[in-house]
């Protein structure tokens, strides 16, 4: 590879802790070197996002809505004690939701698969793409404790002076209970199924969606239809050229299946449902560690990239005491070569397709060849059999990376 591949525009978020130390890291020994990007960046970082008043992150969000690509560094949601250690105007929100807030779609998680790495489900061959529809059901729910007999009821008021609509709940006779009231919105639900389908023609697997309508016969009914018509008038015959199919499933069913299944497939959750499978699949695999995040917006277009995972406190703490660390980087390199292959898409750019394909590669190659870090290493042995010497420290496995890399580029016929 003789000169640097043009890359395009892309919106990079630094953020906090370990992940940014890597994240330097990542953009130095891997990126730059090989590609000349239009870098619209922005800092995410705790102490940043407090000094603009959070405007930073609303501005990040923006310019993705623009540039169409998005690649995000793992950023503190700041609690109590992050208030008091850094001094915090306020206990700002999620990054991540106020970015999702602005840009609408659906989060989608998948695992990152070597085969020196044991997972718990040991059948999982291939990866399985979680998409949970992150709005409304209980998450935007009103419950209330009902404190003796009486009745709860729900009423459907119409804006334009229609006749209210009113719906018994539950009679309480003898004692008090609980009781909830929730929502969703069929834009909402829209939206969702349109992220969905293009997910799943994106990595040209089949697309399950799993609801309880058997039950929620109106409520989750109205999920399966949809995802039905959205399917029947603008993506069956896509998925049909592609050889790959979409099916509604009962969520108990889906997740017997899930288990005997080899994987390879997008599995569309309802919020609650999404919540719990994401972490149980994640978990599946092995290791959050290896584990992409990928926001797709119902447009097709706009996409936001980002690791599954945290900041890695712990190790930060070790790092700022000149402590040797061994940091995962796998996931936040995943992030940018998502990133950089929605950009190659966009933009028909095949050398910068290439470009993150090799990279991937060259992730799970090295590790597979026994280069690793100590998570990793862990998930091999099990933790207390882990000695130094089957492991690398974070900059001596970048280092490796980059090597490899390097090494696989000058090998590839001219990107």
């Amino acid at each position: 590879m003789s000169k640097k591949i043009h890359g395009g525009s892309v919106v990079e978020m630094q953020g906090d802790e370990m992940t940014r130390v890597i994240w330097e890291l990542i953009k130095e020994k891997l990126i730059f070197p090989y590609v000349d990007l239009d870098l619209h960046s922005y800092d995410l970082g705790i102490e940043h996002r407090d000094a603009t008043n959070d405007k930073v992150t609303v501005e990040a969000a923006e310019a993705i809505k623009k540039y169409n690509v998005g690649i995000k560094c793992a950023t503190i949601t700041p609690d109590e004690k992050r208030v008091e250690e850094f001094k915090l105007k306020q206990m700002w929100k999620s990054p991540n939701g106020t970015i999702r807030n602005i840009l609408g779609g659906t989060v989608f998680r998948e695992a990152i698969i070597c085969k020196n790495i044991p997972r718990l489900v040991s059948g999982w061959l291939k990866p399985i793409v979680i998409g949970r529809h992150a709005y409304g059901d209980q998450y935007r729910a009103t419950d209330f404790v009902v404190p003796g007999p009486g009745k709860v009821e729900m009423t459907y008021t119409p804006e334009d002076g229609g006749k209210p609509v009113t719906y018994l709940v539950h009679n309480f006779e003898s004692c008090g209970g609980v009781a909830m009231g929730m929502y969703n919105l069929d834009q909402s639900i829209k939206d969702f199924a349109h992220s969905s389908f293009q997910m799943a023609l994106s990595k040209g697997w089949p697309l399950y969606m799993s609801t309880k309508n058997t039950i929620l016969k109106r409520y989750d009914g109205r999920f399966k239809d949809i995802f039905q018509e959205i399917y029947d008038r603008e993506y069956k015959s896509q998925f049909e050229a592609k050889k790959i199919w979409y099916e509604h499933r009962l969520i108990d069913d889906m997740v017997a299946q899930a288990l005997k299944s080899e994987g390879g497939f997008v599995w569309a959750c309802k919020n609650y449902d999404g919540d719990v499978q994401s972490d149980s699949v994640a978990q599946g695999y092995g290791s959050l560690g290896m584990m992409t995040s990928v926001l797709i917006c119902p447009d097709g277009k706009t996409v936001e990239a980002e690791a599954a995972h945290g900041t890695v406190t712990r190790h930060y703490r070790m790092h700022q005491k000149g402590q040797e660390t061994s940091t995962n980087p796998i996931a936040s390199i995943f992030a940018w070569t998502r990133g950089l292959a929605h950009r190659a898409k966009l933009d028909n750019n095949t050398s910068l397709k290439n470009f993150a394909v090799a990279l991937e590669e060259v992730c799970i190659e090295t590790i597979e060849s026994g280069f690793m870090t100590k998570d990793l290493a862990a998930c091999i042995k099990g933790l207390p059999n882990v000695t130094r010497s089957d492991y690398l420290n974070t900059f001596e496995f970048m280092d490796k990376l980059a090597e490899n890399l390097k090494g696989k580029l000058a090998s590839l016929p001219k990107l």
